[in-house]
């Protein structure tokens, strides 16, 4: 006679639910919602602390996005090489944007 080692026989059945699944005390729901908010949490952590990707690979990226876009129909080639020349301006103030913050950055620490 063979026993299964995980269940000893003395412990009390567990409850199904309608569709045949074992029910889950809200303590169990509570636990597992918490370890998926730490996962998430983990997870923003790591894209924020995440180095800014320089100027040209954004453009690349922006670039491959806007032509898989056009080659799938979702918009024209005229939307997308718009749409690129807004975000290539916007990327370009920004990034003089913040080199004109760091120097004056230096210049603060100069005085």
């Amino acid at each position: 006679m063979a026993t299964n080692a995980a269940s000893s026989g003395t412990e009390a059945p567990s409850k199904k639910s309608k569709d045949g699944a074992p029910k889950r005390s809200i303590a169990g729901r509570a636990a597992a919602a918490a370890g998926g908010m730490v996962a998430a949490a983990t997870l923003a952590t790591g894209i924020v602390m995440s180095p800014t990707p320089s100027a040209t690979a954004r453009l690349d990226g922006v670039h491959e996005d806007l032509a898989r876009a056009v080659a799938l129909r979702q918009i024209t080639g005229e939307q997308a090489a718009f749409l690129e020349a807004q975000i290539a301006r916007a990327i370009a103030s920004e990034e003089s944007s913040d080199a004109h913050d760091v120097a004056g950055l230096r210049s603060a620490e100069t005085a």
